[in-house]
């Protein structure tokens, strides 16, 4: 049964994409909130289609740590649902990303219209520079900037390799960093297309102040956000 559903789920998913790409392209020449709209009704489209063929009921907690309007967020990264699930709980989500996705057919032409921020990663020391530069644009318009700072997905329960880059935002930024931790791979895992039916939390927690130092803040970040990402997955 397992094993249908998630056929059922990825036809869902799939066929989704270019759907909504091609039939809403129109959205492309319009203002930015026209783009964002097209992207957030295909993410409810997809978590429709998660709990319904492939039993995965999706969560948020935490909401009184929710960041609203311009903020940094880091949170942990499990697998894709991370970056379809937040269309749905933030106001003006934009992610920063790898560079090499921006190319791709649909999904590319949505990132550079809702200006998610492309991080060339072999550029070292000036890629850093632009990703600092680039946040801090897409701050003035009021967007919550979205970090994965292990820079990749990780299995659940498996510790991740913190990057830095994260702390050059936050000190440039002078500002809190709201975290969010979740349990996703457990459900829909990183490799594969087995969905396993359950419930998947993204949980929102109290945020790191301004002003910490790099040392502290880097390890208060992974600690805060790891521990939180295990709890989830005992409950």
């Amino acid at each position: 049964m397992i094993i249908l559903r998630s056929i059922l789920f990825n036809l869902w998913l799939w066929l989704s994409m270019p759907l909504f790409a091609v039939g809403l392209s129109p959205a492309l020449l319009l203002p930015h909130r026209y783009a964002m709209a097209v992207i957030r009704l295909w993410a409810h489209t997809v978590l429709f289609g998660l709990r319904w063929l492939a039993g995965v009921k999706v969560v948020v907690t935490g909401l009184e740590h929710r960041p609203a309007g311009a903020a940094l967020l880091a949170g942990k990264h499990q697998g894709m649902l991370d970056i379809v699930a937040p269309f749905t709980f933030l106001d003006d989500p934009c992610f920063v990303l790898k560079k090499e996705l921006t190319p791709l057919p649909f999904f590319g032409w949505f990132a550079w219209k809702t200006k998610m921020i492309a991080v060339d990663r072999a550029a070292h020391s000036k890629a850093l520079k632009d990703m600092v530069r680039q946040t801090r644009v897409r701050l003035t318009e009021g967007r919550q900037i979205l970090i994965f700072p292990e820079g990749t997905r990780t299995l659940p329960g498996q510790p991740g390799d913190y990057k830095p880059g994260v702390a050059a935002i936050y000190r440039d930024l002078d500002a809190p960093c709201h975290l969010m931790a979740t349990d996703s791979g457990r459900c829909w895992p990183a490799k594969g297309f087995i969905y396993r039916p359950g419930v998947v939390t993204f949980a929102f927690l109290p945020p790191l102040p301004a002003g910490l130092k790099r040392a502290e803040f880097m390890a208060r970040l992974e600690s805060d956000i790891e521990a939180a990402s295990r709890a989830l997955l005992r409950d």
